[in-house]
């Protein structure tokens, strides 16, 4: 299997799965759900990280308002921290909207029978112990993601030039590109 083949496939099948999911949007959206259905769908949101996403969406935003303020007036430090969680306890008391758009992806995505067992499932010590290590698990997955693709870019790039100068093209000296995490450059 080539490169080129294969991302040529991957073009076609991301194409084709647009093409699905526009397709699909007006049955999503025009699909009854029943309420005892939503009710469960819901249960299982609030159960998961699926409404941690909510919190520390809203955490993200704080830091990025608090940063760019900061640097405006950095005597607004003390003002800004209490400003921020006022704004932020407000919305974690509205965030049922939300909440309940997330339920409902999960209801279009699975019946009420599914949905029931999930829900069994993370009821089970088991299940309560995944709930449990799920933040921190995520948080590692992604830190040990984050070390590998800053070890493989540079490997990654030299692997392309070698492949270029094989096949006898002068391939161009070009630094890998920095991986950026919050607004920083990440080391290399």
């Amino acid at each position: 299997m080539t490169f080129l083949p294969t991302l040529r496939r991957l073009t076609a099948a991301l194409v084709l799965f647009g093409a699905a999911l526009v397709a699909s949007a007006p049955v999503h959206a025009q699909q009854e759900i029943s309420p005892e259905h939503l009710a469960k769908a819901r249960e299982y949101v609030d159960m998961t990280d699926s409404a941690q996403l909510y919190e520390r969406t809203l955490i993200e935003m704080g830091l990025r308002v608090m940063r760019l303020m900061i640097q405006e007036d950095p005597s607004l430090r003390d003002p800004l921290i209490n400003a921020l969680q006022t704004v932020y306890d407000g919305y974690l008391a509205d965030r049922d909207p939300l909440y309940n758009q997330f339920a409902r992806i999960y209801a279009i995505r699975f019946s009420l029978e599914e949905l029931e067992e999930i829900v069994g499932f993370y009821s089970t010590p088991v299940g309560e112990k995944l709930l449990s290590q799920n933040a921190g698990i995520n948080e590692d997955l992604q830190l040990v993601l984050g070390v590998w693709s800053r070890n493989t870019s540079n490997e990654f790039l030299s692997r392309v030039r070698t492949e270029l100068r094989n096949q006898g093209y002068n391939a161009p000296e070009v630094e890998a590109p920095v991986l950026e995490e919050e607004g920083e450059a990440a080391p290399q």
